[in-house]
């Protein structure tokens, strides 16, 4: 049984190249840096879970809500072809939801007061206390899968999760279909990386994205989590 099923809306990713020095601290154990043609990222996401269950049970008060989150790009040491993410932190709008993964994946939630705003041109979310924080994009009625190979595809197609817990690593696997996606020319990303994220991240304020990508989403399963 999964633990989790839900359909994961608009997706806005900003991915920025970074030094790997500064994510080096993060990497979970059993698990190494993945790069693309060389090269480290990390990415700002920005989207909404709707429909969301629990083990099969409809999630009551918490089926539709934001979530924003700082990711970087790990593999296995068990299988190096498998490409995984990892989280600095992930911000949702409830406190029960950072309850259960804080202590069921060892994941970094928080909770901060979140909106957002949809429409056929535009997308954005906001969040904090009071909601400065705000990431916003144009997006285009044009998309279409990633390329095999392509930057895009890197950024897109994850299918694994590691959490670096204090005394251990988790594993859980996440399932969707290809996600059709266009690249977003015209964004605003007004943060503070650095009080959000740490302060080894305060230089992506002023860091100017490798690319920033739209993709409607899908519907998504994410199994239970188990140690390696």
């Amino acid at each position: 049984m999964k633990f989790l099923s839900a359909v994961w809306c608009d997706l806005l990713l900003a991915n920025y190249e970074v030094d790997p020095g500064v994510l080096q601290p993060f990497v979970p154990a059993r698990t190494s840096l993945d790069d693309f043609e060389g090269r480290h990222y990390v990415s700002l996401v920005a989207f909404r879970f709707e429909k969301t269950s629990v083990v099969g049970v409809p999630a009551l008060l918490h089926r539709r809500f934001e979530e924003v989150n700082l990711r970087f790009y790990v593999k296995p040491d068990r299988d190096p072809s498998l490409r995984a993410v990892t989280f600095i932190k992930e911000i949702v709008p409830s406190r029960i939801i950072p309850l259960v993964a804080n202590n069921l994946f060892d994941e970094n939630y928080v909770r901060l007061s979140m909106s957002h705003g949809v429409d056929e041109q535009s997308c954005w979310y906001a969040w904090g206390d009071p909601q400065s924080e705000r990431f916003s994009g144009t997006i285009g009625s044009e998309r279409s899968l990633p390329a095999s190979g392509s930057f895009s595809e890197f950024i897109t197609e994850h299918y694994w999760g590691y959490a670096k817990g204090p005394k251990r690593t988790l594993e859980y696997e996440v399932s969707h279909p290809q996600w059709p996606c266009s690249e977003v020319l015209d964004h605003r990303i007004e943060i503070d990386f650095g009080r959000t994220y740490g302060e080894e991240f305060a230089f992506l304020d002023h860091a100017t994205p490798a690319n920033v990508l739209y993709t409607p989403g899908s519907e998504v399963t994410v199994s239970f989590p188990r140690r390696v």
